[in-house]
């Protein structure tokens, strides 16, 4: 038998009931808090951009055709949907009635030419053969001036990857010089976050990290590796990097980044989002305001002082005192911060005052007849009026100027025009404020870092003093007597000293023991169990019930779903207070108000009847330390048999060992499963076939039965994304229904429809902006589609799924507003025929799409995609392959 030790450590726990035991920021609880709003999504173009697909509609490549998979044709690009394309055989001409969505991940998709070169028959669709009598010809006419899909994109490791994904830690791009747009140096990344890219200059080693500089892969600085050489530009590392290195040093960095360039290109489809700089009309002497990159919250007067080119032009801070100190900055057209002059006095925005300006108030007209200059007239400036949908109070995140690294919680305090005044949550003053333009591609989303798994600083809360000591006894292996022991770590808080008077009293227990070696049962998770430290206390009753419950719902396979079962423990005997715990599950946040007992007596009760009610050993967690072999004899139970033995199990009228002998009460009657309304969980699919696996197969079973119920009464938020894995999109969570006491009459029928097997809802849920790309997976609907008398539309059922007799590709606006009419969403058919929707739009429609543009409310909307999603099963179980 392994001997352990144990390491007492003492935690420390906050007095206020309302705090957790763990301080975590989420956007959506500090919204609610705060009232806040979050700055719409579509007003930060730069991570809208990022996140569209690297195919573009009219790319040309070639697909194997339907009827004869051995040959091939060219396709166009109609449309794309993450990973999904819609393509259109060439020789179809505008007739769009034979479109074909396919997966690119999936698919046997290849560049334009890759027949010739793999000796691979090119050969029409029978439908259209007899339609030219030169196939030849007209390839030649139909490729000539078009765009193949790239190679890397259909094949390899980049196969289906978006735009930002292209960006590997170690791609070398080329980076103009901030000080003279003339020179550029090869720089190396580093990190790639969300597009957000950590930049290194080659030839600077890991100690100059300091010099490390953070741009969006859009900053119209970064360019492919050989753009200077092609475009006359010399090649040199920045005026104040050159003494760190010999000239040497220098030369042979940039060799050497030129051969790993080579050896692995970065595509150049990184780069087709990269807008061209249009020409300036500045001249040399023209006067301006700008908002200063030297000084904190100042709009300062600057003059053109250089013109470098047609694109390119030096301003510098206007200084009339002796001893003027130049200051200047290369700029361009769209350069931020650049404003007409009399800007700030129209805007009622403070502009300072010149060094040195003789005079308390500052006039352009007498400041311009005194310098003999010119203002820069307003057609050199871009739009500088509209704040393109920011406003005052909006909530986002954006980086911190002096500390660029790192990204903050942000509210606008100010907006105007194209300028945005920040306070940065998190920040000490006076650093905490900054303005930045509205374009500007420092400033993101609510919810971008959480999508992006980046840290987010999130605002300084005031900290309780009172403080009461927890103490967590953690188990550690044996180790060599020569070595000494070291505890192993407690994640969840911080050691401090022991105060030995907090287990006093009649309201303080001792430890409570977490016994690892007890069966875990079928809401646990054994791993994270073991995982958990040996025992927690001594201290406060309430307080520690309240460590060790956070903990087991941490632990469990689906922590909704423990949250509820907690819920419903209650006994008239125990003297007990309300707390609220937390559980997050697949970027949902349940709260919920759990009765945990005050007294110290009551506590192995307590603990035993929460075994009994999450269906495990009932010496799980205790007053008791189980050293050995459990009394229960847990170890030769089976999941089925420990279940039925301790949980609650319908079948047996009166469980042994249950409810009963734990709390000497009659066991309550079993309460009648409830089935959840409706789920869709997208998956990433690597095989050609779509599935469509009925939601009460094997495979979908395990996750029914443990995520019904999973919103607790008390309500559920959504939180913002959660970072992706390499099978479940990032944007899907599951949607149950929250219990009531009393229920909807429609409810009772979708019940009664589950219990029959005769429906099945699938819908998609909204989710915030994030980096992912999705592909379909739908399961079978068996709902029965019921056309009016005299439609043209017609469906069949065929084993319970819906049998379109015709591709709803096809169907005009009239046949979508009858089977919009069809429905119980019969209320939405005249906006389809305002919006002019036909079979092709209504595939295309989702979620998010439905609610901005149709203005409907979340349950209106979630109704009517149901009923689109019906469509959309059948038509990719018949017309998609």
């Amino acid at each position: 038998m392994t001997c352990c030790t144990f390491q007492v450590k003492d935690v420390s726990v906050l007095c206020s009931d309302a705090e957790s035991m763990e301080e975590e920021f989420i956007w959506e609880e500090y919204m609610e808090e705060t009232g806040a709003d979050a700055a719409p999504h579509t007003t930060f173009r730069h991570v809208e951009t990022s996140l569209q697909s690297s195919f573009q509609p009219g790319m040309k490549l070639e697909v194997a055709n339907k009827s004869n998979p051995e040959t091939f044709w060219v396709a166009t690009i109609i449309t794309t949907c993450g990973q999904l394309l819609l393509l259109r055989y060439s020789g179809y001409g505008d007739d769009r009635k034979t479109d074909f969505w396919c997966d690119v991940m999936t698919a046997e998709l290849h560049p334009v030419g890759w027949c010739a070169q793999n000796n691979k028959t090119l050969m029409p669709p029978e439908a259209i053969k007899e339609k030219y009598s030169d196939w030849t010809e007209f390839l030649i006419q139909d490729l000539t001036g078009s765009r193949t899909a790239p190679a890397n994109l259909l094949e390899g490791p980049l196969r289906g990857k978006n735009t930002v994904d292209l960006i590997v830690d170690g791609s070398v791009l080329e980076l103009r010089d901030v000080s003279d747009p003339l020179l550029c140096w090869p720089v190396r990344v580093i990190q790639n976050i969300g597009g957000r890219l950590r930049l290194r200059h080659i030839g600077l080693a890991e100690e100059y990290r300091v010099q490390d500089i953070w741009l969006f892969y859009l900053d119209v600085r970064l360019r492919p590796l050989g753009w200077a050489s092609e475009n006359g530009l010399a090649l040199e590392p920045p005026t104040e990097l050159r003494p760190l290195n010999s000239e040497s040093d220098w030369q042979q960095a940039l060799q050497d980044a030129r051969l790993d360039g080579q050896k692995n290109p970065l595509p150049l489809e990184v780069f087709k989002d990269h807008m061209d700089l249009p020409k300036h009309s500045f001249r040399t002497g023209m006067k301006l305001e700008m908002v200063s990159p030297w000084e904190q919250l100042q709009i300062c007067p600057v003059s053109v002082t250089k013109v470098y080119n047609e694109i390119y032009f030096q301003v510098t801070l206007d200084n009339l005192s002796a001893d003027a100190t130049t200051r200047s900055v290369v700029c361009h057209a769209n350069s931020p911060g650049l404003l007409p002059v009399q800007w700030c006095l129209k805007n009622g925005v403070a502009l300072e005052r010149p060094l040195g300006y003789e005079g308390q108030d500052f006039d352009w007209a007498d400041y311009l007849k005194q310098t003999g200059s010119e203002a820069a007239p307003d057609a050199c400036f871009p739009d500088t009026w509209q704040t393109q949908g920011f406003a005052k109070d909006m909530w986002l995140e954006a980086v911190n100027p002096w500390r660029p690294e790192e990204v903050c919680v942000a509210q606008i305090t100010q907006a105007r025009g194209r300028l945005l005044w920040l306070r940065l949550e998190g920040v000490l003053k006076p650093l905490s404020e900054c303005i930045v333009d509205v374009e500007s591609m420092d400033i993101f989303p609510v919810g971008w870092c959480e999508a992006n798994a980046y840290p987010l600083t999130p605002p300084i809360k005031p900290v309780c003093q009172k403080q009461k000591k927890i103490a967590v006894v953690q188990p550690e292996k044996q180790l060599a007597p020569s070595q000494p022991a070291e505890p192993a770590p407690v994640n969840r808080c911080q050691p401090v000293a022991m105060d030995p008077g907090s287990a006093n009293g009649r309201y303080c227990c001792s430890r409570i023991f977490v016994n690892h070696r007890c069966f875990s049962g079928p809401y646990l998770n054994k791993g994270r169990i073991t995982e958990l430290p040996q025992a927690v206390g001594p201290g406060k009753c309430t307080l520690v019930l309240k460590e060790l419950l956070s903990m087991l719902i941490n632990a469990a396979y689906k922590p909704g779903r423990v949250l509820k079962e907690l819920q419903e423990l209650e006994d008239q005997s125990w003297e007990c207070q309300e707390e609220t715990l937390k559980a997050k599950y697949k970027g949902k946040t349940y709260r919920s108000t759990i009765r945990i007992v005050r007294l110290a007596e009551q506590i192995p009760d307590f603990c035993r009847k929460v075994c009994v009610k999450l269906q495990c050993c009932p010496n799980l967690f205790g007053s008791a330390l189980v050293t050995d072999k459990c009394p229960e004899n847990c170890s030769v139970q089976t999941k089925t048999k420990y279940t039925y033995y301790y949980g609650k199990k319908r079948k047996l009228s009166k469980a042994a060992g249950g409810e009963e002998a734990a709390g000497g009460e009659p066991a309550k009657p079993p309460r009648r499963r409830r089935k959840r309304k409706a789920i869709f969980v997208q998956k990433k699919r690597r095989s050609s076939n779509i599935d469509y696996t009925p939601a009460g197969s094997p495979q979908d079973s395990d996750e029914a039965e443990d995520d019904e119920d999973l919103a607790p009464q008390s309500g559920s938020e959504g939180t913002s994304s959660e970072p992706r894995d390499d099978h479940t999109d990032a944007s899907s969570v599951e949607v149950t229904s929250s219990s009531g006491s009393q229920r909807p009459r429609r409810a009772v029928t979708l019940r009664r429809a589950f219990s029959d097997g005769t429906f099945t809802a699938v819908q998609e849920t909204p989710g915030a902006c994030r980096r992912s790309t999705r592909s379909l997976s739908a399961y079978h609907q068996n709902n029965k589609y019921q056309p009016q008398k005299g439609q043209d539309v017609k469906v069949e059922e065929d084993d319970g799924q819906l049998v379109l007799d015709r591709n709803p590709l096809e169907w005009s606006v009239d046949e979508v507003v009858q089977f919009i009419n069809s429905t119980d969403c019969a209320s939405l058919a005249n906006i389809f025929r305002e919006q002019d929707i036909d079979g092709q739009a209504l595939l295309l429609l989702t979620l998010p799409t439905v609610q901005e543009c149709m203005d409907l409310k979340l349950g209106p909307a979630i109704k009517l995609c149901h009923q689109i999603e019906r469509v959309k099963v059948a038509f990719y179980k018949q017309f998609a392959n």
